[in-house]
């Protein structure tokens, strides 16, 4: 059995920082594993622990600074890596679902995996719609949101618990192969360990270009541009009280009852 589990390499802001052009200043930001591609990992490798002949590939698309970032994956254990990058995708700016998707099928295609995980979204672009889509190019079925899995190989079938909107719960199964994408809390994410750390920089680190993928840069033309980057202005109606205990709780009495609370 093969197991496609799709990471991102996604920025974290400072709480204080500053807008260079189309983003943020490097010296505000830091580079991790995406939070919710972190529990994909981690179901990806129980189920390879769980069972025999289980092979985890992990994929991620980005540069060459996105390296340490999937190594985190093959330090939890995922077998070896894909990293897919290309100068064309360096010039297409912001890539939407649709794009990436377009990308991962392609890698999907030449691995041939039996299920794939990622998570429900990433940090940054917050679109939560590229593990869906990826399954309409695959032509896999699909199950989102998923916080709870129970694979039985036997059958083919991944029995999975969902989140669905207004407080609505669903079981249900979904015939291998498939895409799942993973909620947070589906697991605890291991740690990666020092002897992870240090296998990681042997295990197989591809890396394809669009033209390996049998893609051409119109291939990955983005229908998204980004135009503008700034910082939304917040409004506070806060009122701080300063002073002992008793004038504060006076102070605060008085509001309350201005407000019509308690009348």
């Amino acid at each position: 059995m093969k197991i496609l589990v799709t990471v991102k390499e996604v920025a974290h802001v400072d709480d204080e920082f500053e807008i260079d052009g189309l983003g943020i200043d490097d010296r505000y930001v830091t580079y991790d594993l995406n939070e919710w591609d972190d529990y994909a990992v981690e179901a990806a490798v129980q189920i390879q622990e769980a069972g025999d002949d289980v092979e985890v590939v992990a994929v991620t698309i980005g540069d060459a600074d996105t390296e340490d970032t999937i190594r985190q994956a093959l330090a939890k254990g995922a077998d070896r890596a894909i990293r897919v990058w290309d100068d064309a995708l360096a010039d297409a700016g912001l890539l939407d679902p649709e794009t990436k998707a377009r990308l991962i099928a392609a890698v999907a295609a030449e691995e041939d995996p039996d299920l794939v995980l990622t998570g429900v979204q990433s940090a940054d672009d917050g679109f939560g719609a590229t593990g869906v889509t990826l399954a309409e190019h695959l032509g896999f079925e699909w199950g989102a949101v998923v916080n709870a899995l129970d694979l039985d190989r036997e059958a083919g079938i991944a029995h999975v618990h969902r989140e669905l909107e207004g407080s609505v719960e669903e079981l249900t199964d979904v015939e291998l192969p498939a895409v799942l994408t993973i909620q947070t809390g589906i697991n605890e994410p291991r740690y990666a360990s020092l002897r992870g750390i240090r296998q990681a920089q042997s295990k197989e680190l591809a890396e394809y270009s669009l033209s390996d993928l049998d893609l051409t840069p119109a291939d990955v033309e983005s229908s998204l541009e980004q135009t503008d980057l700034y910082e939304p202005e917040s409004e506070s109606e806060a009122t701080v009280f300063e002073g002992s205990a008793e004038e504060t709780a006076s102070e605060l009495a008085g509001l309350l009852r201005e407000k019509g609370v308690g009348s």
